[in-house]
């Protein structure tokens, strides 16, 4: 474990209204958008066993072991992984930082990044130690903010003066940056990068491209539903580790 401050995001501060709020089921973004095609995707790898690398409260390694995959959960909160061994007593997880992952080398089949990167200060050195990691043939399956939100979301609101519709401008979209964001009760800072640089880091490894995609929502309430055809903001990509 690094000893670099711990709140420096303010997850630790975060922590206990997000384990509150989220439960079996997540929130809008996980529930109704990218629970089902990040399963669909596992169920098409048949991994036998699978690192969640900032696995928060647990809520996906528990969806993971239910389909009969050996998943361990990696996360930097001691109140994160206090709450998903308690929801998940025979569970296995473990603190750590994505930059300094603790296991050895080609451990895993399937690693699983589900709306994490845009929280990790180093993203290079984290895909760098997840293709240490995975074995190969084994798949990076990664959820994350789409570039395009990041990058408006940095600038704050918006509004159209005749309409009154809420605007999504493009801000500093090269610029890498670091924000805060608060909404209910969690104050935490998400980064913003262009999609390139996500994208290089992974290809620089020689991981091959499978999947991606910017998935529409499965249900949900229906004022959700439409904000989010107006201005989505998630997408998904799996990598594959060449055998040889």
């Amino acid at each position: 474990m690094t000893t670099r401050d711990l709140d420096e995001n303010g997850w630790e501060t975060s922590a206990p209204n997000w384990i509150k709020r989220t439960g079996d089921d997540g929130d809008f973004s996980r529930q109704f958008v990218l629970d089902a095609p990040m399963l669909a995707r596992v169920a098409l790898a048949h991994p036998q066993n699978a690192l969640d690398v900032g696995c928060g409260e647990g809520r996906f390694c528990r969806k993971l072991g239910s389909m009969g995959v050996q998943t361990v959960g990696l996360d930097p909160i001691p109140a994160m992984i206090e709450a998903a061994q308690q929801s998940d007593p025979k569970g296995q997880y473990t603190l750590g930082f994505a930059e300094e992952l603790p296991f050895k080398d080609e451990s895993f089949d399937l690693i699983v990044s589900y709306l994490a990167l845009i929280d990790i200060d180093d993203p290079a050195k984290a895909i760098s130690e997840m293709f240490r990691v995975l074995k190969p043939n084994g798949r990076i399956l990664v959820a994350n903010l789409s570039s395009f939100s990041t990058s408006s979301a940095a600038i704050g609101r918006r509004y159209c003066k005749d309409t009154g519709e809420e605007l999504r401008p493009l801000g500093r979209y090269l610029d890498v940056q670091k924000d805060w964001f608060e909404w209910d009760g969690l104050r935490i800072q998400n980064w913003h990068r262009p999609l390139s640089s996500y994208m290089q880091w992974f290809l620089e490894h020689g991981l091959v491209l499978t999947h991606f995609d910017e998935p529409q929502p499965s249900g949900g309430p229906i004022e959700r539903v439409e904000a989010y055809q107006k201005m989505p903001y998630l997408m998904m990509m799996e990598w594959q580790k060449p055998s040889i």
